[in-house]
């Protein structure tokens, strides 16, 4: 099969979703930032900036999208991975993905790269993809919301994503 787009930031991405921004204010926490689509390096790009604070038992900042418009799934069984072209701080930040088995909000299938200071292609089999705080093996055909996340580490955030799709 071929590559998928999930955003290539050529208009709203195909699958309808949309992106957000995540902090941990949502379990108390006093983690901040903001998501923005602008210019990195020359290349149009969604930005996640912030700070990651580990106050009031916090520790994250997440942009995420929802592949479907209305959260259903989508089948992505006929796919290898995910494929991610991002630049940034040089920092090592998490790809959390979330099916329909995934019911609390600390559950997730989760991977680490590293997001390099220059445009750079990341690629991630599904295979590397653990699962977080839950039993349940990754069930590639129910998947619902792709996450990237800086978490467990106080500072600054700065993440650009110029593309993400299957492969």
């Amino acid at each position: 099969m071929t590559a998928a787009i999930i955003d290539d930031l050529n208009g709203d991405p195909p699958g309808g979703g949309r992106w957000t921004c995540v902090a941990d204010t949502v379990m108390g926490g006093v983690s901040g930032g903001q998501l923005r689509t602008e210019l990195v390096a020359g290349r149009r790009a969604r930005r996640l900036t912030g700070t990651v604070s580990l106050a009031n038992n916090g520790g994250f900042l997440q942009m995420a999208i929802d592949l479907a418009a209305d959260g259903s799934s989508v089948d992505a069984s006929g796919f290898t991975g995910l494929s991610l072209t991002v630049c940034g701080d040089g920092e090592e930040y998490g790809l959390h993905l979330r099916t329909d088995d995934v019911r609390r909000p600390w559950q997730s299938y989760r991977a680490r790269f590293r997001v390099p200071e220059t445009w750079t292609t990341v690629t991630l089999p599904f295979t590397v993809f653990a699962p977080h705080r839950l039993e349940a093996s990754l069930d590639l055909s129910r998947l619902r919301r792709i996450g990237l996340v800086a978490i467990g580490q106080p500072g600054p955030v700065d993440l650009a994503l110029g593309d993400l799709r299957f492969y």
